[in-house]
């Protein structure tokens, strides 16, 4: 969508204070741990884009923690890439030539603007992991970021395993339905039912670039959205609201939202245990 298109669905400007108001009207509180997922042109114009953005939503959990995520997805095996693939020949030279992942350089993909931004404010810490690490800012940032295990990357020993397991977290779908809530993915790691991969990234090791592989599950976030709609008709622990122009979905509970979605896995996903 082009800027002028945002502009012309756009019913009144947003600012940093009007999108201050909205998120509190929504339900946010000062203290919160809030985890956000988001899309900057379903808000409509801004009065200063992401940043304005970041504003806002530093100043609604201005005691707590925001998180958001930064993920670098192009930092993987190549076999694997669909969207688009590369030529066979380049493989290689991939493995090669990839850039190991820098916690304050390599940039995000997939992730919107809102999130790449954030990962570069100040005082922003970033987890280390090579594929999917996680900012934060805010009172518990350090300790939501720190010692980001390997594999599996959506455990409980990464950001949202601590966000699940140790500080009570609220999550934001800022303009993006269930089919974002990463959070999900944690409950595939609980269940652990997932057939296994083998994954790869170059990153440093001991002060050198290496490409390494390592076996994690094979995520699949295709019933989310189904998961999403069965958890709001058996909980009332959902807010639904507007930031600016974008239809949001606030979760006040994380971790009622990840142990639902544990128990429907169980229930309705087959068992995709390797042979």
């Amino acid at each position: 969508m082009s800027e002028l298109d945002v502009i012309k669905n756009t019913k009144k400007i947003n600012t940093v204070e009007s999108m201050y108001q909205d998120l509190i009207a929504l339900g946010i509180e000062d203290t919160d741990t809030l985890l956000v997922h988001s899309s900057l042109s379903k808000i409509g114009w801004v009065c200063g884009g992401e940043y304005a953005v970041n504003l806002a939503l530093l100043k609604a959990v201005n005691k707590g923690t925001l998180v958001m995520p930064s993920h670098s997805g192009d930092n993987s095996d190549p076999i694997d890439w669909q969207n688009p693939p590369v030529p066979k020949e380049w493989i290689e030279d991939i493995y090669q030539y990839m850039p190991a992942f820098n916690v304050n350089d390599t940039i995000t993909r997939s992730m919107g603007r809102i999130a790449e931004h954030f990962r570069k404010m100040e005082a922003t810490l970033r987890s280390n992991h090579p594929q999917t690490s996680f900012s934060a800012n805010g009172v518990l940032a350090k300790k939501i970021v720190e010692d980001h295990q390997l594999t599996p990357q959506f455990g409980l020993r990464t950001p949202l395993g601590k966000m699940y397991q140790s500080y009570p977290s609220k999550i934001l779908l800022l303009g993006v339905g269930y089919g974002n809530c990463t959070s999900f993915h944690i409950a595939e790691a609980i269940v652990g039912k997932n057939k296994k991969v083998s994954n790869g990234c170059r990153m440093l090791v001991e002060g050198k670039q290496q490409w390494i592989t390592f076996e994690d599950y094979d995520y699949d976030c295709d019933d989310f959205e189904q998961i999403g709609k069965d958890y709001e008709k058996n909980s009332y622990s959902v807010i639904h609201g507007k930031i600016g122009e974008a239809e949001c979905t606030l979760l006040l509970d994380m971790k009622e939202a990840i142990d639902f979605a544990v128990d429907w896995m169980i229930k309705n996903r087959g068992n995709n245990d390797e042979v």
